[in-house]
């Protein structure tokens, strides 16, 4: 069941899926949430992978690789929203989820669920399904089923966030680290770096941002810039060469290099699969 525009670009879809077709990588041009009604595995989202055991909600970003590992007993609907559909930059203060679902390198693409709140998201889909039936289904209504459905999910997991139970001891050094990466990754690009400003060695950095982070320092540093370059792609008009100085890359050729190696598209690529959004327009 789906949306589609004049050029056949997905807008919104919500389709029951088979266990199997999960286990294999895939890039989506759009926003991905696995609603995962019962079921355990990891899902394997760019450099990491988080074990879950539903019902969970699995997020991730348009053209992360993104599979499921070792899964048993699955039981999954997928939601996929474009961004010309539902701006989540645009309604981040209705909403939430931009900085929280998604686009986070540090905390997990997870969102547990009780089975309380299962019955709530099967409810939601229940009604988009209907109202895809519907011989004209109303985008306002899908829309407002979709902001719901997100704004429900960002509200569970900022309380599982503030809720000490059940989440790894916070560790005040890789809390440092978080800041100094947000604050440097522009031109600092070893671990190395890092861990001489946090005074400690190379070795106990990676193995303490592994376990609370689930990523190596490596990892963190290329995804930090890389989600850089997808904001600046995705809602900004500056073109390649603009966003390649302003990523201090010594030329375009070189940040396109980078970005394909790690996102399996050019710069160009990702921006006309996943457009531009409309807050390029609104600030100037």
């Amino acid at each position: 069941m789906e949306i589609r525009d004049s050029s056949n670009q997905l807008l919104l879809g919500v389709t029951a899926l088979e266990e199997a077709s999960l286990g294999l990588p895939v890039q989506y041009p759009v926003y991905t949430v696995y609603f995962i009604k019962n079921g355990l595995g990891g899902f394997h989202s760019d450099f990491g992978t988080f074990a879950f055991n539903g019902p969970v909600l699995l997020f991730s970003t348009p053209l992360q690789v993104i599979y499921l590992t070792e899964s048993k007993d699955i039981n999954c609907t997928r939601v996929q929203f474009h961004g010309d559909f539902y701006c989540i930059e645009y309604h981040r203060q209705e909403v939430a989820c931009n900085g929280l679902l998604f686009n986070n390198i540090y905390i997990d693409p997870l969102v547990p669920l009780s089975d309380k709140e299962s019955l709530i998201f099967e409810s939601l889909l229940n009604n988009m399904q209907e109202e895809f039936k519907q011989e004209k289904p109303s985008e306002t209504v899908m829309r407002a089923y979709l902001q719901l459905f997100l704004a429900k999910s960002s509200s569970i997991k900022t309380k599982s966030l503030s809720d000490p139970e059940g989440h790894i001891e916070k560790d005040e050094m890789m809390e440092r680290f978080r800041l100094l990466l947000d604050k440097h990754f522009l031109h600092l690009h070893k671990p190395s770096d890092y861990a001489s400003l946090l005074a400690m060695t190379p070795d106990n950095l990676t193995k303490r941002s592994s376990r609370y982070f689930g990523k190596t320092p490596s990892h963190l540093i290329q995804e930090r810039l890389i989600l850089e370059a997808k904001k600046q792609l995705h809602l900004t008009r500056k073109s390649i060469k603009e966003v390649a100085y302003n990523l201090k890359f010594q030329d375009e050729f070189y940040f396109s290099r980078f970005f394909k190696k790690f996102t399996k598209v050019s710069p160009q690529a990702f921006r006309e699969q996943t457009g531009i959004s409309i807050v390029a327009d609104l600030h100037g």
